[in-house]
């Protein structure tokens, strides 16, 4: 990695600044304990388009900054962690000092997955990677295939989303160190789980970020996003910029042996050049990780430029393997990792881009389904949504070049033909979508029992990868609010505007409604977002959590097979009513799956079925009522034909 401080065979270190606006740049060790003359100061040495670089004796634990220009301290922009914070030195990290011993992990396919976002602080008690890591064998047990971790680069203060981030190669020293977080990895993998981590290109957070001190060019004023100026990807002096963020990629994916990456808000990230850095960062990660790794790129884009997701040949992302039949409950570690590690990867089929994206236009349809609600970007679904449903189900986004209300009319989206169920991410859920509230709601406290069970049957079942938003699965009471930790006056500011952000919607029109909102700086909020485990002690929640082990264990047993076997099967849809809707897929082995739903409060009639038996329903049925075509309020009913 050409940035920051890399260890060297010979005992020495490398630093290395890209600092095009600086004069000059130091070294400065900080005073270790023991070994109080390492705190000394050293210049580094002006190379080449905008490096300094230092060859030096030091050894891994030992802290550092650099001072710019006989002034300012910085940390190292390419931290690999930082034990006191972002505004403190940083530590000299070693990368081959970890234990690795998932040298025969490849991974899983695409086709395999069912994905579970949680956030790290408020995942577990501790609020740590170790947190995390002592909840693995529930995971397993759940049914979920990959985990998708908030992002964890550093970011100000104890508490975070992590999308205020500053040191993007640095992990939160809040939730552990690196060895924690490479912990973590590694006891996923022996048990068969992929890890996924959400990264931010599209801008750094307001506090801690120092780059513009010496590097203004990392910024442009040419293109403007939600957060003020671009970062640099496409003016003069943008080939360190891009670099940056390609080898920051490939970091998490070879040095924490992540299986994937999540980009946040792509829509965002403004790049004129061609290729764009989103393409150059998908060439750049497939060259750097081989074809005998799963590794999974996944986009958040609100444009919906099915572009990035093309496939070539077999129209697969997946890479094909020799599969070996998944256990359900977690067993010992040696087991667990020989049987997940005996595929073979071949070098067919790598995907030539991004493997899938989250799609918001599923996600939306079904909430206004399930809620009514129409305020802010529902707008878009209110007309129709039963009809939008079906589109998701069978072709992946609702707007694939049509006009959106909520856009004032501008054309949202690009075609999808051609693309499989694979390259888009269904969800009921996720941080977005409940910590956006006001109050941070889950769905469950906002809509019918029966309505969010009927979704989650289509949703769980349906070939599309289900993602699930942590304690979704038993229905957790806890809110999961904004919440930040800044310096005093941001702090104020961030306080300020999360409310005003409301003052559009009808109930918080009142300046005095808005002050009911959880205040975002407030440790107390923060608080009442972690997850409290011991619901599951409760009836209700252990009712929930074996309704979604129920609907994964028919996935993994039912459908997993059949995208196996075929990657993009011909699918179709039709709809009766505002609420009536059949879609069904039809794979290469000539296996059909259908799905019937009725997403309303009212009986439907008219549903021509299939005759032989169900593999699943929300209901008691019966041969007459299959013949009767009648499906009652919020009812789901999934057939098999093979």
């Amino acid at each position: 990695m050409p940035f920051g401080a890399e260890c060297r065979d010979d005992g020495n270190v490398r630093f290395a600044l890209w600092a095009p606006a600086a004069d000059k740049v130091d070294l400065v060790f900080r005073n270790t304990l023991d070994d109080p003359t390492r705190q000394k100061t050293i210049a580094l040495e002006r190379a080449t388009q905008g490096w300094f670089e230092l060859i030096t004796a030091a050894t891994a634990g030992d802290q550092y900054s650099f001072r710019v220009n006989n002034g300012q301290m910085v940390p190292d922009p390419a931290s690999r962690f930082q034990p006191n914070d972002v505004h403190e030195p940083s530590e000299i990290i070693n990368p081959a000092s970890f234990d690795w011993r998932d040298d025969s992990w490849r991974g899983r396919p695409w086709e395999e997955a069912v994905i579970y976002e949680l956030h790290v602080g408020t995942f577990s008690e501790q609020g740590t990677f170790a947190g995390v890591e002592e909840r693995l064998d529930y995971l397993n047990e759940l049914g979920v295939t990959a985990i998708e971790l908030m992002p964890v680069a550093d970011f100000p203060g104890r508490r975070n989303w992590g999308y205020d981030g500053v040191l993007p190669f640095a992990p939160d020293s809040t939730y552990g160190r690196p060895e924690d977080l490479k912990r973590l990895v590694q006891s996923a993998h022996e048990r068969g789980l992929m890890v996924l981590l959400d990264v931010v290109y599209n801008h750094f957070g307001p506090e801690g970020n120092y780059i513009g001190l010496y590097a203004k060019q990392f910024f442009t004023a040419r293109h403007k996003t939600p957060w003020g100026d671009s970062i640099n990807f496409d003016g003069p002096q943008s080939r360190a910029v891009r670099d940056f963020f390609i080898n920051n990629a490939i970091y998490w994916l070879t040095e924490y042996h992540f299986d994937g990456l999540r980009l946040d808000a792509v829509h965002a990230i403004p790049d004129n050049s061609k290729p764009d850095i989103l393409t150059e960062i998908s060439e750049k990660v497939r060259a750097a990780t081989g074809p005998r790794r799963h590794v999974h790129l996944i986009l958040e884009n609100d444009s919906n430029k099915s572009r990035y997701l093309r496939r070539e040949n077999d129209n697969s992302a997946a890479l094909q393997t020799k599969k070996q039949p998944r256990r359900s409950a977690p067993k010992s570690s040696e087991e667990s990792s020989s049987e997940s590690l005996s595929s073979e990867v071949t070098e067919q089929c790598q995907p030539e881009a991004y493997t899938a994206q989250w799609n918001d236009d599923i996600h939306h349809a079904l909430h206004v389904l399930l809620t009514g609600e129409d305020d802010g970007y529902y707008k878009d679904y209110a007309v129709s949504p039963i009809a939008q449903l079906g589109r998701c189900l069978s072709e992946g986004f609702a707007y694939q070049g049509e006009a959106s209300p909520h856009r004032n009319g501008a054309v949202r989206g690009e075609s999808t033909k051609n693309l499989p169920p694979g390259a888009f991410v269904s969800f009921l859920q996720n941080h977005d979508q409940v910590g956006n509230r006001a109050f941070g709601e889950r769905i469950t406290q906002i809509a019918d029992t029966n309505a969010v069970r009927a979704a989650l049957a289509v949703l769980l079942i349906a070939p599309s990868p289900p993602m699930l938003f942590m304690g979704e699965e038993f229905s957790a009471e806890t809110s999961f609010l904004f919440f930040c930790d800044f310096e005093k006056d941001l702090a104020a500011a961030v306080t300020t505007g999360r409310r005003n952000e409301f003052a559009h919607f009808s109930a918080f029109a009142d300046p005095s409604a808005r002050e009911r909102i959880p205040d975002p700086s407030a440790a107390a909020t923060f608080t009442r977002s972690r997850l409290n485990w011991a619901e599951l002690d409760r009836q209700n929640n252990q009712s929930w959590l074996r309704f979604y082990r129920d609907l994964l264990r028919l996935r993994r047993e039912k459908i997993i097979p059949l995208l196996s076997s075929s990657c993009n099967p011909e699918a179709e849809y039709r709809i009766l009513g505002s609420s009536g809707l059949v879609a069904s897929w039809k794979f290469a082995n000539g296996a059909r799956l259908t799905v019937a739903a009725n997403m309303g409060t009212k009986t439907i009639s008219g549903f021509a079925l299939p005759t032989h038996a169900p593999i699943y329903q929300t209901f008691q049925t019966t041969d007459d009522w299959l013949q009767s075509g009648e499906l009652p309020p919020w009812s789901v009913i999934w057939f098999l034909e093979s």
